[in-house]
């Protein structure tokens, strides 16, 4: 008669448990390689991206095939972390000028202008008069970068584009 301990220590047993332990581990990794290195969800919060981002209950895709500016235009809403915070605030805003790019300070004043240096962005929220961003904090490094929002997944599904178009001749 076999016992309960015998039958948990047996070969069989163990190798199956070590074979769950696998997937388990291989399932995790991969999880976390795509949501580091892909593709995120969450959850945007604010008014400064009205009316393209609600104040509350929005969820949003990012791609981080964008991250540190790789791909990125005039016109695109970038995910990155906010330069005056640290590590722990991150942001969505649109991208207003690239590297060389001239750019208006102050919309609302229009008296300054600033060349946008290289390997930094100027962003702006949607909503100006609630936004927080670079007419407060100065070009953001494109480092800084976590990638590019695509779309919009809470409430209604909504996939974004650089709805910007070239200047015809």
């Amino acid at each position: 008669m076999t016992t309960l301990f015998h039958r948990l220590t047996s070969p069989p047993f163990l190798r199956a448990q070590f074979q769950t332990l696998t997937r388990v581990g291989q399932t995790f990794f991969f999880i976390h390689l795509f949501w580091e290195h892909f593709y995120c969800v969450g959850a945007a919060t604010g008014a400064s991206m009205l009316p393209t981002i609600n104040i509350a209950g929005d969820w949003i895709v990012i791609s981080k095939l964008y991250s540190r500016g790789r791909g990125i235009g005039v016109g695109d809403m970038v995910s990155y972390v906010r330069p005056v915070d640290g590590p722990g605030m991150h942001v969505s805003k649109r991208i207003i000028g690239m590297p060389g790019d001239w750019v208006v300070v102050d919309p609302e004043r229009r008296d300054e202008m600033i060349k946008v240096p290289p390997g930094h962005c100027w962003t702006t929220g949607d909503n100006l008069p609630f936004s927080n961003d670079s007419r407060h904090y100065g070009p953001v490094p494109l480092a800084l970068i976590r990638g590019k929002v695509i779309a919009r997944l809470k409430p209604m599904p909504k996939f974004f584009e650089n709805g910007l178009k070239d200047v015809e001749d």
